[in-house]
């Protein structure tokens, strides 16, 4: 678990705004779901049987003898949320969240065992286009932060329940003659959700899944033409994408449309963002039968990919203040510019100090004007003004009572 450091924040709360207004954009509202949960929420809706509740999911007892977990995602806490609270009445309801998740993984690049997350889920719609929207918003996210060249669409269907019974029993069958020749994690999975054994990173086992049967070839009717839809739908969007017959996912409740971005920019953990239907959620949690679809992207992964292109930000002062005066009229000084200018940062030199190592660290600081309050300035009732970038102001004395609309004159907004 890691910490943010105040010079990285200011990229976090860029892209935090910059997603805020994408999902507004398509009509989604912000939900704030606990990080605690009763354990079952996440055992009933992800299984028994997957590696999150087995191996990853942060569960322990309350002082009340209680099962509780910290959220190892987020979509299984929504859907609680959102039948306690009565909102699925009219169909269509959007929420989309963000937030620290928390699964125990082996520490590597991209695997952090607190990790954060963008979610959106769609509720009440079982039509195709409630798909193809939620992917061309994906698309339209990577174009916004200038992702899009290096990320591509990988999709699939895992048809309904009925469909992936009877392809889990063909793999089984296909696979149980390859068991001696399995990987020990694959071998497990074979009795508990083979379907997972398609994830594996092992080069023995990855040459027997070549051969393996294929989910499409299992796919009912219903299931095949819901698929046609969406392909078809991403193709009038303009939204390219690749077939991937081997694309599964190792939670329970998925079925029919699931998609995920990948980059080959992070290593062997390229996958950035990842989604799909979930049917049968709602109606496990005790609800009306009620559709589902959604996706989770990783923030981690997302900072990864933006450093690359050399993408920064960086959350520095607008105005330094360098000032011979006591620190009650610097002070004054400084609340009056907030209270003119609310929307520029103000910083000083809080414990004083001689004129030059006050320079230095509005220096440091990176704030684009000095404002130097010198005895003999202040005494005519000015203020000299100095730029601390490389750009064409001079210094120059301002009257006090015009400095705000001087700052604003040069570029600093209230």
């Amino acid at each position: 678990m890691h910490d943010i450091l105040p010079e990285q924040t200011a990229l976090w709360q860029w892209l935090e705004a910059e997603m805020a207004l994408q999902f507004a954009a398509y009509d989604f509202r912000e939900i704030r779901i606990p990080l605690v949960e009763q354990a079952e929420v996440y055992t009933r809706a992800i299984g028994e049987a997957t590696d999150v509740v087995e191996k990853e999911m942060y569960a322990f007892e309350d002082r009340n003898g209680d099962l509780l977990c910290l959220r190892p995602e987020g979509t299984a806490g929504v859907v609680r949320a959102v039948l306690q609270h009565g909102l699925l009445q009219v169909p269509g309801l959007k929420v989309w969240y963000q937030g620290p998740m928390f699964r125990h993984e082996r520490p590597q690049r991209g695997r952090q065992r607190q990790f954060h997350q963008f979610g959106a889920e769609v509720f009440g719609i079982d039509s195709a286009s409630a798909d193809a929207e939620l992917i061309a918003m994906g698309q339209r996210i990577w174009r916004k932060l200038g992702l899009d060249a290096g990320l591509r669409l990988e999709i699939n269907s895992l048809g309904d329940r009925d469909d992936r019974q009877r392809y889990r029993q063909a793999l089984i069958d296909y696979l149980k003659p390859h068991r001696e020749r399995l990987d020990e994690d694959s071998c497990r999975r074979l009795d508990t959700n083979p379907l997972r054994i398609f994830d594996s990173k092992v080069p023995q086992t990855r040459e027997i899944m070549l051969e393996a049967p294929r989910l499409s070839d299992f796919l009912g009717e219903q299931a095949r033409e819901h698929f046609a839809e969406v392909t078809g739908m991403l193709d009038r969007l303009g939204v390219a994408y690749q077939l991937n017959p081997g694309l599964v996912r190792g939670l329970d409740y998925y079925n029919r449309t699931v998609f995920e971005w990948i980059t080959d920019d992070l290593g062997a953990q390229g996958t950035v963002c990842a989604g799909g239907r979930y049917d049968g959620l709602v109606s496990m949690f005790g609800g009306k039968p009620t559709p589902g679809i959604g996706f989770a992207m990783g923030i981690e992964r997302l900072l990864d990919l933006l450093a690359a292109l050399g993408v920064e930000r960086s959350q520095t002062p607008a105005v330094f203040i360098v000032s011979q005066l006591d620190a009650g009229r610097t002070l004054e000084m400084a609340e009056a510019l907030r209270d003119s200018l609310p929307g520029i940062g103000v910083s000083m030199a809080l414990s004083g100090g001689s004129m030059k190592s006050q320079f230095k660290r509005a220096d440091r600081s990176g704030a684009r004007f000095a404002v130097i309050l010198g005895e003999s300035e202040v005494a005519a009732g000015q203020v000299a003004v100095k730029s601390l970038r490389a750009d064409d102001v001079e210094q120059t004395r301002v009257a006090m009572d015009e400095l705000p609309g001087w700052l604003a004159r040069h570029g600093l907004e209230a």
